[in-house]
């Protein structure tokens, strides 16, 4: 039974609700504290979206309802692409570039940086770009990016520590 991502009760029908830019599936006690999202029926494989007010009506939820599955698991997001850098990024860096026997003008020299990057990398005063990252990674052997995916998959996995808004959230009344 779907779970109200908001206070997590289990309803038999969730709506579809954006609340402060994100979009929710809420319970219709919840549904109140954001703005109703419809799908507009479409030929082709995409969907448009339109938003109204949530006052338009209890019919309205059985609408939606049905768009939004059961139990699909969570969302993916363009965070969940990204890599974490190792918090100790510095001191690979530093002890791949003396292991390969380069000053740091001479590293930068090749990556086609600037010498004072290589510094403020090396002096954890930045987080390497992407495109920086890359270079030194290709070029020093090394792969600055944290962890393996152990942990994500223990999220995952574990579906008895789903948290919801309400575990975070006081609601005022």
């Amino acid at each position: 039974m779907p779970q109200c991502e908001m206070c997590g009760a289990e309803k038999s029908s969730l709506t579809t609700t954006k609340v402060e830019g994100a979009e929710l599936e809420l319970c219709d006690d919840c549904k109140d504290f954001g703005t109703e999202v419809k799908t507009e029926p479409s030929s082709t494989s995409t969907s448009k979206y339109s938003t109204s007010a949530s006052s338009g009506g209890a019919s309205s939820s059985t609408e939606t309802s049905g768009g939004s599955g059961g139990g699909g698991g969570r969302r993916r997001d363009m965070f969940d692409q990204m890599d974490e850098i190792d918090s100790e990024y510095d001191q690979l860096i530093r002890s791949a570039r003396e292991d390969e026997g380069l000053s740091q003008e001479e590293l930068a020299n090749e990556l086609n940086e600037k010498a004072s990057l290589i510094r403020k990398l090396e002096r954890s005063e930045m987080l390497p770009s992407d495109d920086v990252k890359e270079k030194l990674e290709r070029r020093l052997g090394l792969s600055l990016s944290e962890g393996s995916d152990d942990d994500e998959a223990s999220w995952e996995s574990d579906s008895s520590m789903t948290q919801t808004l309400g575990d975070v959230v006081e609601r005022k009344e």
